[in-house]
């Protein structure tokens, strides 16, 4: 879009903004796996909503724990949430702003930004997906979501189980040397199985459950 369309729009507009990363995803799965999902679930969600517009994803967030991976680009916790901060402040012309969170790394990052946003004023809603036992990281739901979204962008012979004990038990290890200290080939969870019919199963639930989010955030007048 121009600029001139986007200020016919702005006014009455939500904008959305994806939230990525460019971290490993185990041996089969691209970086950009976080920002291709939310991409896609900010576009799904623009298509329910007319006075949603979508922005460019930001690709890169807090990826410190995938630093023992070669391809991991982080900028780290308080340079996100400045960012976040400062992006956020940069379009006041909207009606208001939705930041479609892809990565858990990021998730304190957006959090903070949030809250002093909403302390300044301003109208925005963070919302990131939850799969109910999903697993961590690079496992069968994430290999699902990107069979139904890119299949060509998935290695299939490449995939292989990786540490797939529950998350709590992990912590420990992982705030100590990262993902690398738990799982040499990345993986958190079991890619076993995946499917593109799940993992559009899964967009669905996801879109839904956003979709709600911001109507109860933003209701449509």
């Amino acid at each position: 879009m121009t600029w001139p369309e986007v200020a016919r729009r702005a006014g009455t507009s939500l904008l959305t903004v994806p939230l990525g990363s460019t971290e490993q995803h185990g041996p089969h799965l691209p970086l950009s796996t976080d920002a291709e999902v939310a991409t896609d679930l900010a576009d799904r969600l623009a298509a329910l909503r007319p006075d949603v517009l979508v922005a460019p994803a930001l690709a890169y967030g807090a990826s410190g724990e995938h630093a023992g991976f070669a391809g991991t680009l982080s900028i780290g916790l308080a340079a996100l949430e400045l960012v976040v901060l400062e992006l956020v402040r940069s379009v006041d012309a909207f009606a208001g702003v939705v930041l479609v969170n892809g990565h858990g790394g990021n998730a304190a990052a957006v959090a903070a930004a949030v809250e002093r946003l909403t302390t300044e004023g301003r109208h925005v809603l963070a919302w990131s997906p939850r799969v109910d036992g999903g697993d961590a990281h690079a496992g069968r739901t994430e290999t699902s979501l990107l069979l139904a979204l890119h299949p060509a962008a998935v290695l299939v012979s490449a995939a292989e189980p990786g540490d797939f004990r529950p998350l709590p038990e992990l912590l420990p290890a992982l705030r100590t040397g990262g993902v690398a200290a738990v799982s040499p080939n990345g993986v958190l969870g079991d890619p076993s199985g995946a499917t593109a019919a799940e993992g559009s199963a899964l967009l669905d639930d996801l879109v839904a459950d956003l979709h709600l989010a911001v109507d109860r955030r933003f209701p449509l007048t």
